[in-house]
């Protein structure tokens, strides 16, 4: 059998994409100490805190939150069985994902209830990559992953969040700073995790014609009951997020 070389093989791009690729974590930042200087935990802290309190800045960041929501009921929906053809966000956090299947089930219902929780199960999933120096390979995943749902936009405003979504987590992967990237996850890790809880007030205030009110029809359990699942997941998560940053944040 003929060995199969690529005819880029030796070439410097290829084989610095083959080594970021393949390199494990970084050490670890998970105590203040090892910041440089100790304050940036806080201040990246804050930057997450900001582009979510302020309106202004909420406008244009929430759409990573419903971009991630989005990919939630889409990754959940291929996890069952059901087939993922498409999907659209809003700047006005609505959007929608569609999956082909079964009309009825728990696979249809598992989908459905997977939007609201998968920002903040992402957002602490985000804090222990950033803490645990895995952080540019996260950075690398969500490259690839926002290259394959390229595929399956449908509309040119998620094309466009996707690509830039893409290109960030792209060029932070490139660069391989265990500092920098860490500091840019703690901060998308407070937009999604802040981003949830805004988003489950919207819900919880008005649930008609939301995910609640779909799960309603299809379970015949009331929308409230729903409403509250999300609620349990999302501070589930964020205590998870809060417990890996004490030892960050305490001086």
């Amino acid at each position: 059998m003929i060995p199969l070389t690529l005819p880029w093989a030796d070439a410097p791009w290829w084989r610095a994409i083959v080594e970021r690729t393949t390199a494990g974590p970084t050490d670890p930042v998970t105590h203040v100490t090892t910041w440089d200087p100790t304050w940036l935990p806080w201040a990246v802290l804050a930057v997450g805190l900001v582009l979510v309190a302020v309106p202004e800045l909420w406008r244009a960041t929430r759409i990573l939150v419903t971009f991630v929501h989005e990919l939630g009921h889409a990754a959940v929906g291929i996890l069952v069985g059901r087939r993922f053809t498409g999907f659209v966000v809003r700047a006005d956090m609505s959007g929608h994902a569609v999956t082909v299947g079964k009309p009825r089930g728990p696979g249809l219902e598992l989908t459905t209830w997977a939007g609201y929780p998968a920002p903040a199960v992402i957002g602490a999933g985000l804090v222990w990559a950033a803490l645990t120096g895995w952080a540019p390979a996260v950075l690398g995943a969500v490259a690839l992953i926002c290259l394959l749902s390229l595929v399956f936009v449908r509309s040119w405003s998620t094309a466009g969040t996707t690509l830039l979504v893409g290109a960030v987590a792209g060029v932070l992967w490139w660069w391989r700073g265990d500092a920098r990237s860490a500091g840019v996850l703690l901060a998308v890790a407070v937009l999604l995790l802040l981003g949830a809880w805004r988003h489950w007030f919207a819900v919880a205030g008005s649930p008609k014609g939301s995910d609640p009110a779909v799960l309603a029809r299809l379970t015949g359990w009331p929308g409230w009951w729903w409403v509250g699942t999300f609620l349990l997941v999302i501070a589930g998560a964020s205590a998870a997020a809060g417990w890996l940053l004490w030892p960050v944040l305490r001086w």
